[in-house]
């Protein structure tokens, strides 16, 4: 296994850079019952930070590692990144060009504008937006930020499992056992397995219709999938990202797969129990749990990351 790109020692100085900027979001600890199995589960309540989701922490600790120009930044996404680029773009001074699939949530484009940003719906899959958002970089000299592919906001993502970590220790709990965690490109799973390691079992939760990381593992490297469904406007890269992957495995993570309806049905147990509204990638990581895709060990401690809230309580309650 080669040398990863991303060591810890990034993910710190990505803490220490982000420590006022960004959120320190709250877990919520709470007994297994609840969801249907047995011992702790520990929610990282990430939906709760700037832009959210999880992303402010990757876009904010780019920028403040790296010079923009005048033609400001450009990005590609679902949706949640394209936020969390245009957030950090307006706390900072900075333009932002934001390219979206037609198939985002109108709750994320109009987040999108709240911020400032120029918005382009190009495509219908973020593949197709992000050529559009590379040959605008081209023409106009804008400086690109890669969902998950840049390393600055690779380590900005994973500092949110260093932060869960301390928190649990802090709180006298015992440590993570596991941590589930929703993948896309894998910015976010790919930076918690760098910084918790082999120790804790990272779990990469995807849909059938969204499965990356599933589809790399078969393969022993990334692989190009067919994306659709129900997460697939946050959830949906064509291609597991090489540093997710890279990182994925030397942790030895492991891949579940979810049906769509568990993911709504999970939507709605955040809801129902703790008034707690999330977007459908949000709930990939409970789904789960609650579907019984992954069963914990007796007596372990589940660690869950509730990633992102870019969506709307109508959306869901027209699910039911």
């Amino acid at each position: 296994m080669p040398e990863l790109t991303v060591q810890r020692s990034d993910i710190e100085n990505a803490a220490e850079r982000l420590n006022g900027p960004v959120r320190e979001t709250p877990v919520m600890t709470i007994d297994g019952a609840e969801f249907g199995t047995e011992g702790p589960i520990s929610l990282k309540l990430e939906y709760l930070q700037h832009s959210g989701t999880f992303k402010a922490r990757g876009a904010m600790n780019f920028m403040l590692s790296n010079d923009i120009g005048d033609a400001g930044v450009a990005a590609a996404s679902g949706g949640n990144h394209g936020a969390a680029v245009a957030w950090a773009a307006k706390q900072l001074g900075h333009r932002a060009s934001i390219f979206v699939p037609t198939i985002s949530a109108p709750a994320k484009v109009a987040r999108l504008r709240s911020y400032g940003a120029e918005v382009f719906q190009v495509g219908e899959v973020y593949a197709e937006s992000l050529e559009a958002c590379v040959q605008h970089q081209e023409t106009t000299g804008a400086t690109g930020i890669h969902a998950f592919e840049a390393p600055d906001v690779f380590a900005g993502a994973a500092t949110t499992g260093r932060e869960f970590a301390h928190q649990v220790e802090a709180a006298g709990q015992p440590p993570l056992d596991a941590v589930l965690v929703a993948c896309g490109g894998g910015g976010l799973v790919g930076g918690i397995a760098t910084w918790l390691g082999a120790a804790t079992a990272v779990v990469a939760c995807e849909t059938f219709s969204t499965a990356a990381y599933a589809e790399a593992k078969a393969a022993g490297e990334p692989v190009r999938v067919d994306v659709g469904g129900i997460a697939a406007d946050a959830l949906g890269a064509s291609m597991i990202g090489s540093l997710a992957f890279d990182a994925l495995e030397a942790a030895g993570a492991t891949s579940v797969l979810i049906d769509d309806a568990a993911v709504v049905e999970a939507q709605h147990i955040l809801w129902d129990r703790f008034r707690i509204v999330v977007e459908p990638s949000a709930a990939v990581s409970l789904a789960a749990v609650t579907s019984g895709a992954w069963i914990p060990e007796p007596g372990q401690h589940t660690g869950i990351v509730i990633c992102g809230a870019n969506t709307s309580l109508d959306s869901i309650e027209q699910r039911s």
